[in-house]
């Protein structure tokens, strides 16, 4: 048994050794190597997409561009109606004309167009021509006059009340009611006409008025005659500090000597403090109009000022006060206003003053019509996200290190673009806040692994000269 079972084992063992030719092939081909040689593979292949998705930039190349890196949270973004508005005067609040009260000829011209003045300040100088305005001072004078004569009769005909007529101390006694009656519709008359209350006196007693003072009305709503703060700058100085009310005088269409009428126009002055924005919409953006007044949305207002504007922030919540109700034929728009609180600068030049203000009429402004809410979003600016064809990408930083982030955009206007909160970037991220086409292009461009010459990097994303290896 023992001797057939070793001639057994002898021919299987032969027989192996004649057939290797075909079964070491199958050996050599391991189900476990072939996985292993997929998986590198495979790795390698991500590796040099995950390579492909990043850039590294120098420090230089950094300040270069300008970039700005913030962290970003989900927050609150409206969707807007960009309307065009124009900034215009406050009806009644903001312009006052100045009206000759007499007529008669411009004997002075104290100030001019573009000159700051108050309350209170002369600012013409008419000789009176008025036939009629010069005939009541006569009257005014002459009645004076004759109830001073008349109050003395009343004495001395009490004096003798008894021996003379009741009825003679009467008639005196009216005399008198009539001459103050007539008294006071004189004085009424020329305190119309600008004459002040010393100058009813003087009339009075004989010294007739040839020339009337054209003062800054004084007579103003309470809202105006508030003290306003402003800015004070002198010789580079800036400090704030409360000034009262002044005018500008904005236009005056008279000339020294020139004869002028009662009632015609002097000048416009000009108080900038209260505007108003009015923008202009269309007939089928009523209800978006509506529906932000209804609900009491705040309005933004983009000033489109300069960035190195010096103004202190707009401390003021815009919303819209009024809808027109008339659409205009000719662009079929519709008006709507905001008020607007203006902010004013006191310039002190070679002894004088002048008022600067920061809005003006006729300024061109965007408005930003609150119509959709969306939350829990990212909001970027404009310039930091890239588009390349129906992709828009993002880019976060790692010290030198920039990644590539593929986003979904939801939202987009002329400052902001708005990324969903869909797990492509995570909350508290730090997010170049521009230059991304530029960031871009500079990753297509460039090849994997491409550091500057003379650098290399360390693995929190750093880069680092090669002589400062070690030390």
């Amino acid at each position: 048994m023992k001797p057939l079972l070793a001639i057994t084992v002898f021919v299987v063992i032969a027989g192996a050794f004649v057939l290797r030719d075909r079964w070491l092939p199958l050996l050599e081909q391991n189900p476990s190597d072939a996985d292993r040689q997929a998986a590198a593979s495979k790795k390698s292949g991500s590796k040099k997409d995950s390579e492909q998705q990043k850039i590294i930039l120098s420090d230089q190349a950094i300040a270069n561009l300008g970039l700005r890196v913030k962290s970003i949270l989900p927050e609150t973004y409206w969707k807007t109606l960009q309307v065009p508005g124009m900034i215009v005067d406050r009806p009644g609040r903001s312009d006052q004309g100045v009206i000759s009260p007499v007529e008669g000829v411009v004997e002075k011209m104290n100030f001019y167009p573009g000159d700051t003045v108050q309350p209170g300040d002369v600012l013409y100088t008419i000789g009176i021509l008025s036939e009629s305005l010069q005939q009541t001072q006569t009257n005014l004078f002459k009645d004076t006059h004759n109830i001073a004569l008349a109050e003395k009769k009343q004495k001395r005909l009490e004096t003798s009340r008894g021996a003379i007529p009741e009825a003679r101390i009467i008639e005196v006694v009216n005399e008198i009611k009539r001459l103050k009656v007539a008294i006071k519709g004189y004085q009424h008359e020329l305190r119309n006409r600008g004459f002040t209350p010393q100058q009813l006196q003087e009339i009075a007693q004989g010294n007739f008025v040839r020339d009337l003072d054209i003062l800054v009305p004084d007579r103003l709503p309470p809202s105006q005659l508030q003290e306003t703060s402003v800015v004070m700058k002198t010789s580079g100085d800036t400090s704030r500090q409360q000034t009262p009310l002044t005018f500008e005088i904005q236009e005056s269409d008279i000339d020294l000597g020139q004869q002028v009428k009662t009632g015609q126009m002097l000048c416009l002055l000009a108080n900038h403090r209260l505007l108003a924005i009015e923008g202009r919409a269309f007939r089928n953006e009523t209800q978006l109009l509506e529906r932000s007044v209804r609900e009491g949305w705040p309005v933004e207002v983009d000033f489109q000022e300069h960035s190195s504007s010096d103004w202190p922030p707009v401390d003021q919540v815009f919303h819209i006060q009024k809808l027109m109700n008339v659409i205009d034929p000719v662009n079929r728009t519709f008006a709507f206003r905001l008020p607007l609180d203006n902010q004013s600068r006191v310039v002190q030049q070679d002894g004088q003053s002048q008022v600067l203000w920061r809005f003006r009429p006729g300024q061109k402004v965007r408005l930003m019509i609150r119509v959709e809410k969306l939350d829990n979003v990212f909001v970027l600016p404009a310039d930091a996200v890239a588009r390349e064809g129906a992709e828009a990408f993002v880019f976060t930083q790692n010290v030198n290190t920039f990644h590539r982030k593929p986003v979904r955009i939801l939202e987009r206007d002329r400052r902001h673009t708005v990324i969903a909160n869909d797990g492509s970037l995570t909350p508290g991220s730090f997010v170049v806040q521009g230059a991304a086409e530029q960031l871009n292009r500079m990753l297509k461009s460039s090849s994997d692994n491409d550091l500057p010459d003379g650098y290399h990097i360390h693995a929190d994303g750093s880069l680092h000269k090669n002589e400062d290896e070690g030390k």
